[in-house]
Protein backbone atom coordinates (compact mmCIF):
# COMPACT_ATOMS: atom_id res chain seq x y z
CA UNK A 1 0.00 0.00 0.00
CA UNK A 2 3.22 2.23 0.63
CA UNK A 3 4.67 2.09 -2.58
CA UNK A 4 1.03 2.27 -4.26
CA UNK A 5 0.85 5.33 -2.45
CA UNK A 6 3.79 7.03 -3.28
CA UNK A 7 3.75 6.09 -6.82
CA UNK A 8 0.39 7.44 -7.05
CA UNK A 9 1.33 11.16 -5.38
CA UNK A 10 4.16 10.91 -8.05
CA UNK A 11 1.62 11.04 -10.54
CA UNK A 12 0.03 13.71 -9.13
CA UNK A 13 2.38 16.05 -9.01
CA UNK A 14 2.66 19.76 -10.73
CA UNK A 15 5.81 20.66 -11.52
CA UNK A 16 4.66 24.49 -11.82
CA UNK A 17 2.85 24.02 -8.36
CA UNK A 18 6.41 22.90 -7.41
CA UNK A 19 8.35 25.74 -7.75
CA UNK A 20 5.20 28.01 -6.81
CA UNK A 21 4.91 26.20 -3.26
CA UNK A 22 8.56 25.66 -2.69
CA UNK A 23 8.98 29.08 -2.87
CA UNK A 24 6.81 29.91 -0.34
CA UNK A 25 8.48 27.17 2.19
CA UNK A 26 12.27 27.81 2.90
CA UNK A 27 14.32 24.75 3.13
CA UNK A 28 11.46 22.42 2.10
CA UNK A 29 13.67 20.57 -0.83
CA UNK A 30 11.70 17.42 -0.70
CA UNK A 31 8.09 18.21 -2.55
CA UNK A 32 6.61 17.02 -5.58
CA UNK A 33 3.80 18.89 -6.27
CA UNK A 34 0.74 17.46 -5.28
CA UNK A 35 -1.74 20.27 -4.37
CA UNK A 36 -3.95 20.07 -1.45
CA UNK A 37 -7.06 19.51 -2.80
CA UNK A 38 -5.82 16.09 -4.07
CA UNK A 39 -3.90 15.01 -0.87
CA UNK A 40 -7.40 15.52 0.76
CA UNK A 41 -8.86 13.53 -1.62
CA UNK A 42 -5.90 10.52 -1.75
CA UNK A 43 -6.18 11.19 2.19
CA UNK A 44 -10.08 10.41 2.47
CA UNK A 45 -9.44 7.08 -0.01
CA UNK A 46 -6.94 5.95 2.68
CA UNK A 47 -9.14 7.01 5.78
CA UNK A 48 -11.69 4.72 4.13
CA UNK A 49 -9.77 1.84 4.04
CA UNK A 50 -6.65 0.47 6.52
CA UNK A 51 -5.66 3.17 7.41
CA UNK A 52 -3.85 2.22 10.69
CA UNK A 53 -1.52 0.38 8.49
CA UNK A 54 -0.70 2.93 5.78
CA UNK A 55 0.39 5.40 9.03
CA UNK A 56 2.30 2.76 10.76
CA UNK A 57 4.30 1.93 7.61
CA UNK A 58 4.42 4.92 5.03
CA UNK A 59 7.58 6.68 5.00
CA UNK A 60 8.53 10.92 5.39
CA UNK A 61 10.47 10.86 1.74
CA UNK A 62 8.67 13.63 0.54
CA UNK A 63 6.97 16.59 1.66
CA UNK A 64 3.55 15.08 0.82
CA UNK A 65 3.39 12.24 2.57
CA UNK A 66 4.13 13.73 5.55
CA UNK A 67 1.09 15.66 4.91
CA UNK A 68 -0.89 12.99 3.87
CA UNK A 69 -0.70 11.54 6.97
CA UNK A 70 -1.67 14.55 8.77
CA UNK A 71 -4.99 14.51 6.55
CA UNK A 72 -5.67 10.73 7.40
CA UNK A 73 -5.19 11.54 11.07
CA UNK A 74 -7.49 14.37 11.09
CA UNK A 75 -10.12 12.27 8.76
CA UNK A 76 -9.96 8.80 10.16
CA UNK A 77 -13.09 7.02 11.94
CA UNK A 78 -11.62 7.06 15.62
CA UNK A 79 -11.88 7.36 19.07
CA UNK A 80 -10.56 10.90 20.22
CA UNK A 81 -8.14 9.12 22.10
CA UNK A 82 -6.78 7.80 19.86
CA UNK A 83 -6.83 10.60 17.82
CA UNK A 84 -5.05 12.74 20.25
CA UNK A 85 -2.90 10.05 20.11
CA UNK A 86 -1.90 10.04 16.74
CA UNK A 87 -1.42 14.05 16.73
CA UNK A 88 0.74 13.72 19.70
CA UNK A 89 2.92 11.30 17.35
CA UNK A 90 2.60 14.01 14.66
CA UNK A 91 3.64 16.98 15.88
CA UNK A 92 7.22 16.12 16.31
CA UNK A 93 6.78 15.96 12.24
CA UNK A 94 5.78 18.92 12.00
CA UNK A 95 9.11 21.46 10.32
CA UNK A 96 7.21 24.40 8.29
CA UNK A 97 4.55 26.70 8.35
CA UNK A 98 2.50 24.89 5.65
CA UNK A 99 2.40 21.24 7.45
CA UNK A 100 1.57 22.76 10.74
CA UNK A 101 -1.41 25.22 9.72
CA UNK A 102 -2.95 22.48 7.35
CA UNK A 103 -2.81 20.23 9.87
CA UNK A 104 -4.60 22.28 12.55
CA UNK A 105 -7.27 23.27 9.42
CA UNK A 106 -7.78 19.18 9.26
CA UNK A 107 -9.02 18.43 13.19
CA UNK A 108 -11.99 18.71 13.14
CA UNK A 109 -12.88 16.78 15.80
CA UNK A 110 -11.95 19.57 18.36
CA UNK A 111 -15.68 21.37 17.82
CA UNK A 112 -17.01 18.56 19.74
CA UNK A 113 -13.84 17.79 22.13
CA UNK A 114 -12.53 21.89 23.13
CA UNK A 115 -11.74 21.15 26.72
CA UNK A 116 -10.06 17.79 26.46
CA UNK A 117 -8.27 19.42 23.83
CA UNK A 118 -7.77 22.32 25.54
CA UNK A 119 -5.91 20.74 28.15
CA UNK A 120 -3.98 18.47 25.64
CA UNK A 121 -2.44 21.85 24.03
CA UNK A 122 -1.03 23.20 27.13
CA UNK A 123 2.40 21.81 27.25
CA UNK A 124 2.62 22.87 23.45
CA UNK A 125 1.95 26.25 25.35
CA UNK A 126 5.24 26.24 26.88
CA UNK A 127 7.44 24.09 24.99
CA UNK A 128 10.65 25.48 23.16
CA UNK A 129 10.39 23.84 20.27
CA UNK A 130 9.06 26.38 17.17
CA UNK A 131 6.60 24.47 15.14
CA UNK A 132 5.10 22.82 18.60
CA UNK A 133 4.58 26.09 19.75
CA UNK A 134 3.08 27.48 16.77
CA UNK A 135 0.74 24.30 16.34
CA UNK A 136 -0.23 25.20 19.68
CA UNK A 137 -0.53 28.73 18.69
CA UNK A 138 -2.59 28.39 15.51
CA UNK A 139 -4.82 25.99 17.04
CA UNK A 140 -5.26 28.41 19.12
CA UNK A 141 -6.43 30.59 16.36
CA UNK A 142 -8.58 28.13 14.22
CA UNK A 143 -11.07 26.29 17.79
CA UNK A 144 -10.12 28.10 20.91
CA UNK A 145 -11.22 32.12 19.94
CA UNK A 146 -14.89 31.65 21.40
CA UNK A 147 -15.99 33.12 24.37
CA UNK A 148 -15.03 30.42 26.70
CA UNK A 149 -11.28 30.27 26.09
CA UNK A 150 -10.57 33.27 24.72
CA UNK A 151 -9.50 35.14 27.68
CA UNK A 152 -7.14 32.05 28.17
CA UNK A 153 -5.90 32.01 24.94
CA UNK A 154 -4.89 35.48 25.20
CA UNK A 155 -3.21 34.84 28.47
CA UNK A 156 -1.01 32.64 26.95
CA UNK A 157 -0.81 34.56 24.02
CA UNK A 158 0.95 37.50 25.20
CA UNK A 159 3.76 35.72 27.59
CA UNK A 160 4.85 33.79 24.82
CA UNK A 161 8.41 34.20 24.44
CA UNK A 162 10.33 32.85 21.96
CA UNK A 163 13.05 33.96 18.92
CA UNK A 164 11.39 31.49 16.11
CA UNK A 165 9.94 33.69 13.16
CA UNK A 166 7.24 31.10 12.26
CA UNK A 167 6.16 31.60 15.85
CA UNK A 168 5.77 35.31 16.50
CA UNK A 169 4.23 35.22 13.12
CA UNK A 170 1.79 32.72 14.38
CA UNK A 171 0.90 35.13 17.93
CA UNK A 172 0.50 38.38 15.91
CA UNK A 173 -2.07 36.35 13.97
CA UNK A 174 -3.58 35.26 17.06
CA UNK A 175 -3.74 37.82 18.55
CA UNK A 176 -5.53 40.06 15.42
CA UNK A 177 -8.47 36.86 15.26
CA UNK A 178 -8.94 37.67 18.77
CA UNK A 179 -9.21 41.23 17.98
CA UNK A 180 -11.70 40.80 15.50
CA UNK A 181 -13.65 38.74 18.07
CA UNK A 182 -13.13 40.60 21.31
CA UNK A 183 -11.71 44.09 20.67
CA UNK A 184 -12.02 45.83 23.69
CA UNK A 185 -10.31 42.89 25.62
CA UNK A 186 -7.77 42.20 23.06
CA UNK A 187 -6.77 45.69 23.27
CA UNK A 188 -6.10 45.63 27.14
CA UNK A 189 -4.04 42.44 26.87
CA UNK A 190 -1.78 44.25 24.15
CA UNK A 191 -1.00 47.24 26.17
CA UNK A 192 -0.39 45.74 28.67
CA UNK A 193 1.67 42.59 27.44
CA UNK A 194 5.58 42.53 27.64
CA UNK A 195 5.76 41.05 23.99
CA UNK A 196 8.84 41.77 21.86
CA UNK A 197 8.23 44.40 19.79
CA UNK A 198 8.41 42.33 16.26
CA UNK A 199 5.33 40.24 17.27
CA UNK A 200 3.73 43.81 19.28
CA UNK A 201 4.32 45.62 15.83
CA UNK A 202 3.10 42.81 13.79
CA UNK A 203 -0.18 41.91 15.56
CA UNK A 204 -1.18 45.17 14.75
CA UNK A 205 -0.04 45.61 11.33
CA UNK A 206 -2.58 42.74 10.57
CA UNK A 207 -5.74 44.05 12.62
CA UNK A 208 -4.93 47.21 10.54
CA UNK A 209 -5.17 45.01 7.30
CA UNK A 210 -8.38 42.94 8.40
CA UNK A 211 -11.20 44.44 6.26
CA UNK A 212 -13.00 44.17 9.32
CA UNK A 213 -11.44 46.80 11.11
CA UNK A 214 -13.08 50.42 10.43
CA UNK A 215 -10.90 53.58 10.04
CA UNK A 216 -11.08 55.41 12.85
CA UNK A 217 -9.81 51.99 14.96
CA UNK A 218 -7.28 51.32 12.32
CA UNK A 219 -6.04 55.31 13.43
CA UNK A 220 -6.61 54.02 16.95
CA UNK A 221 -4.06 50.94 16.49
CA UNK A 222 -1.39 53.08 14.32
CA UNK A 223 -1.32 55.24 17.31
CA UNK A 224 -0.67 52.26 19.46
CA UNK A 225 2.62 51.35 17.63
CA UNK A 226 5.71 50.86 19.32
CA UNK A 227 8.55 54.30 18.20
CA UNK A 228 11.61 54.13 17.18
CA UNK A 229 11.48 50.24 16.82
CA UNK A 230 12.75 48.49 13.54
CA UNK A 231 9.01 46.97 12.33
CA UNK A 232 7.20 49.49 10.47
CA UNK A 233 3.25 49.09 9.80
Amino acid sequence: MQKEIKARLKSLSDEKYRKFASGLLPGVSNMLGVRLPLLRSVAREIAATDWRTYLSTADDEFFEEVMLKGFIIGSAKTDVEERLQLVREFIPKISNWSLCDSFCACLKFVNENRELVWDFLQPYFNSDKEFELRFAVVMGIFYFTDEDHIDDLLGLLVRIKHDGYYVKMAVAWALAECFAKQPEKTLEYLKNSDLDDFTYNKALQKIIESKMTDDSTRNMIRGMKRKNRATQL
